[in-house]
């Protein structure tokens, strides 16, 4: 005997997902006598239908060889409303009207099961239907329920979980949960579960990819409570969120098909030829000659239209799926087959919906940053408002990737609370912390891109299990610990030259952290790739932290001019960080300032920052600047970091200038690349000045240790890396009194500290250093002190105890 024990059809019309009620489409469309020609061809010897609280549909097929009534009932928690869903098999209608009028109490309609001897089963015992579910549920179930279900379209790990527990229960744990919970099992033997499966499939589209099979060839005619104990064997495909996403389509297109008559149109218009066979129950017929003299003209006529009539996003999703269809015509060529091609199916249409989202959302990006370079109010709240419809598109993989974590926490505080390990590691639990750290500039040259690269590397030398993921443009090879995406588009800053924002492939991106199965997010700049790791977050309910690298306000309102985009870039720049569970900021005045700006101080950390203090050393000096014929007693001045305007080096360009007319055996060395490069060149034409391009590994550390003042001008840096990296060389530095780098000195011992934007405060702080050689070497020795116990080692264990303790508490909020 085998079957589907969990089946829906249109009967089950209250939708539980709010993607399906946003539609006003039912839970279900699917014909009942359709579900039983499905179920047969799949080779099920007995068919049933458990719609919500209903025997329509069963009642439809009960006269047909094989079939019995069923229904999945919903029942709660009287005491506060937890709801559960309960299977009652083989029942009669009497038996239903029963079972409505005591459904509200959970414990009367066991008692009643038990009375009328009906086959009961708990339904997706780990999924908390309304929230509510807890390990106290749970253990209470154990004492009500003989029988459980393995259900397909949950997460096989919720299974696993379920399997493992269940299997391993002895008396004596019976026994305990009597004692604690009040509740006398009215079945023998209650520690002796039963496991049995159903597809639980809404759309037709799965039906027996999960089943029952009992053995030792029962009577046909016996009912399913006088075999209950024969021998079991359930037989499972192991669903995926894409396989709950696949079925939701389903639903979604089926609902539209009837709504609007589309059948009509599917031997003429290829897209809903290709929605029948990728969504649709029935093969899309075969097209006749007239049909494709149609799909032939139609597509040489799309081909010749290369953008949308309008960017309304109904337009944009019919003109890129037309133009997918046409690129790719295996897609109209999909096997419809029953059996064995379900997974095919999904997979399929995942990468259709990924492509199709992928091609909508760079043209809407694209929209939306040429119109916040020009400042187009109404233009940008537009294009936001359309491209934000996109996520009814892509909602049914939002809901499903979100519907399969649903039970991963309880699943591993009912295994810690019975002293069993989970069913399965992935993924981990709250004390091994699985880091997925999002960025958009890994492969830039700044502080933050050095520090991301060093915390990669202490990971995989401390065997953490940490991954940072990014993407851009180019062919990258591939690292350890690192993750490369290619981005879906790309835009360049007009602003800011070399500069790109590239556009991540969020689905992509998802499916990954979900298959890797991380247990923090963690985020390092609010750009695209930041704000794909928030949604990631939320999708996959995991905690997620952010650090506050990069002061991005002051730099919009140094790079436009434009005081009403520096506040909008505030708005949003605290929108993000707001949603973070713990912001980390570099320094105190960071944190001063994003608690000034309305941020809770609570979930602000001061995070340590460390240096590779056995790479940047003062041994590395070794008349480095020979190469450019540079004297040994010239006094040698360096700025390293990005050549940009925000850094305020004209100031310095003012300051240098003037310093020379006084002093000229002093010559200044720029160390990076960036937009401001030429114009400071040519700002320095003529003077004793060095440009040395972007310098790495040994070259850096030996331009550090050569020189003997470290200048940077800065007001809009969060922290200043390079700060660090010129003391541990043994060089005083000078910064200003603005941003983080003013907290990574002791002043008057290490370096100085200047006002801020001011090039004459510079200029002053130049002269006196480099006036006095004994000051700088006792300064140098002193900043080298300071330095050595800032190991970036001691920094990154440090910063990883700190993700182990918010996983922890987000574990015990959740309990």
């Amino acid at each position: 005997m085998r079957i589907d024990l969990h089946v829906h059809s249109k009967f089950s019309e209250r939708p539980s997902q709010w993607i399906l009620k946003k539609l006003d489409c039912p839970e279900s469309f699917t014909e009942p006598l359709q579900l039983y020609d499905i179920a047969r061809r799949r080779g099920m010897t007995h068919v049933t239908i458990t719609d919500h609280n209903s025997i329509g549909g069963a009642l439809e097929i009960a006269h047909l060889p094989g079939a019995f009534v069923s229904e999945e009932v919903t029942s709660y928690f009287p005491e506060d409303g937890c709801k559960l869903h309960v299977l009652a098999l083989d029942i009669t209608e009497s038996q239903h009207v029963d079972i409505q009028r005591l459904r509200k109490n959970i414990f009367d309609l066991v008692a009643y099961f038990e009375q009328e001897k009906i086959f009961n089963i708990i339904a997706h015992p780990l999924y908390a239907v309304n929230d509510r579910l807890t390990v106290d549920h749970f253990e209470r179930l154990l004492l009500l329920f003989r029988n459980f279900e393995l259900n397909g379209a949950r997460n096989s790990r919720e299974n696993q979980t379920l399997r493992r527990l269940l299997n391993q229960l002895t008396p004596d744990d019976i026994q305990r949960l009597v004692d604690r919970h009040g509740i006398t099992p009215s079945f023998p033997h209650p520690h002796q579960k039963r496991l049995f499966g159903g597809s639980d499939d809404h759309s037709g589209l799965n039906v027996a990819r999960t089943y029952t099979e009992f053995t030792g060839d029962p009577d046909t005619g016996t009912s399913l409570s006088a075999i209950e104990n024969s021998r079991v064997v359930v037989h499972a495909t192991a669903p995926s969120p894409q396989t709950m996403a696949h079925n939701l389509y389903g639903i979604a297109w089926q609902f539209f098909r009837r709504k609007f008559n589309l059948g009509q149109y599917a031997g003429k218009d290829p897209l809903v030829r290709f929605l029948d066979g990728s969504l649709g129950l029935d093969p899309a017929p075969e097209p006749g000659m007239l049909s494709r003299v149609y799909f032939f003209f139609s597509a040489k006529k799309n081909k010749r239209v290369k953008h949308p009539l309008s960017d309304s996003l109904a337009s944009l999703l019919r003109h890129e799926t037309q133009k997918l269809i046409d690129e790719n015509p295996d897609l109209l060529a999909a096997d419809r087959k029953d059996g064995g091609q379900d997974e095919a199916r999904e997979g399929q249409w995942f990468e259709f919906v990924n492509r199709l989202s992928n091609r909508v959302m760079v043209h809407f990006g694209n929209h939306l940053l040429d119109h916040l370079s020009g400042a187009n109010v109404f233009n940008i709240f537009h294009t936001i408002g359309s491209a934000g419809g996109m996520t009814t598109l892509l909602a049914p993989y939002f809901v499903a990737y979100s519907q399969f974590t649903m039970g991963r926490d309880l699943g591993n505080q009912i295994a810690g609370r019975f002293g069993r390990p989970p069913g399965d590691q992935t993924p981990a639990p709250a004390g091994d912390t699985h880091v997925a750290h999002f960025t958009d500039t890994f492969y830039e040259v700044n502080g933050v891109a050095l520090t991301l690269r060093q915390q990669v590397q202490s990971a995989a030398a401390a065997d953490r299990r940490y991954t940072l993921i990014t993407c851009d443009d180019r062919n990258r090879p591939s690292e350890k610990g690192v993750a490369h995406f290619t981005p879906i588009g790309t835009y360049d800053l007009p602003e800011y030259e070399q500069q790109k924002i590239f556009y991540p492939p969020v689905l992509e991106m998802l499916d990954y952290c979900h298959r890797q199965g991380f247990n923090h997010i963690h985020t390092a700049t609010p750009g695209p790739i930041g704000l794909a790791a928030l949604a990631i977050a939320r999708f996959l309910r995991l905690p997620i932290s952010g650090t506050y690298h990069t002061a991005i306000p002051q730099y919009v309102q140094v790079l436009t001019g434009s005081g009403f985009m520096e506040d909008l870039a505030w708005k949003f720049v605290l929108w993000y960080y707001d949603q973070m569970d713990l912001i980390y900021a570099p320094s105190r005045s960071t944190r001063e300032e994003l608690v000034a700006r309305g941020i809770s101080a609570e979930k602000i950390k001061v995070y340590p920052r460390g240096i590779d203090t056995g790479r940047f050393n003062p041994s590395r000096r070794n008349g480095f600047f020979k190469r450019w014929h540079c004297d040994a007693q010239t006094t040698k001045l360096i700025y390293v970091g990005r050549v940009s305007k925000e850094k305020n080096l004209h100031l310095l360009s003012q300051a240098y200038r003037r310093l020379v007319q006084s002093t000229p055996s002093v010559v200044l060395t720029v160390v990076g690349d960036g937009p401001y490069l030429d114009e400071m060149k040519a700002e320095n034409r003529g003077l004793p000045c060095i440009f040395t391009g972007r310098l790495e590994g040994d070259d850096l550390a030996s331009a550090y240790a050569s020189s003997d003042i470290f200048v940077f001008p800065s007001t809009t840096d969060t922290f200043g890396n390079v700060v660090l990296e010129a003391q541990a060389s043994g060089v005083p530095v000078i910064v200003t009194d603005q941003g983080g780098p003013a907290e990574n000195v002791i002043p008057e011992k290490t370096g100085l500290v200047v006002k801020g934007n001011c090039a004459r405060a510079i200029l002053s702080a130049m002269e006196s250093l480099v006036a006095d050689s004994r000051r700088r070497s006792e300064m140098g020795r002193a900043a080298r002190e300071y330095m050595e116990d800032r190991s970036f080692e001691a920094a990154f264990n440090e910063t990883w105890k700190m993700f182990g303790t918010l996983n922890a508490d987000k574990m015990a909020m959740a309990g």
